[in-house]
């Protein structure tokens, strides 16, 4: 789970920051003529820029706080785990 919590943060976070800090959003919405709408960006891709950061933060605390989890297997309860 953590390191799909790692890559969504990323790749979340490099989406927010090329909307933000390039003018990539300007292009693409002047060239379908939705222009206007660019008034309110920064008030949705900054704060969701800073939620992806925060999520990437997140997932790797929790993979340093309990690096084991990724390792150990799913089994059922009361059944015995596979040796050699």
């Amino acid at each position: 789970m953590s390191h799909r919590l790692i890559a969504g943060g990323i790749i979340g976070g490099a989406i927010a920051a090329l909307c933000c800090f390039t003018p990539v959003l300007v292009v693409l919405f002047g060239a379908v003529g939705l222009s206007a709408w660019l008034g309110w960006a920064d008030y949705v891709l900054m704060p969701a820029l800073l939620f992806f950061v925060l999520l990437t933060g997140y997932a790797i605390y929790r993979r340093r706080r309990n690096p084991d989890a990724a390792c150990e297997t799913a089994s059922a309860p009361g059944s015995k785990k596979s040796g050699a």
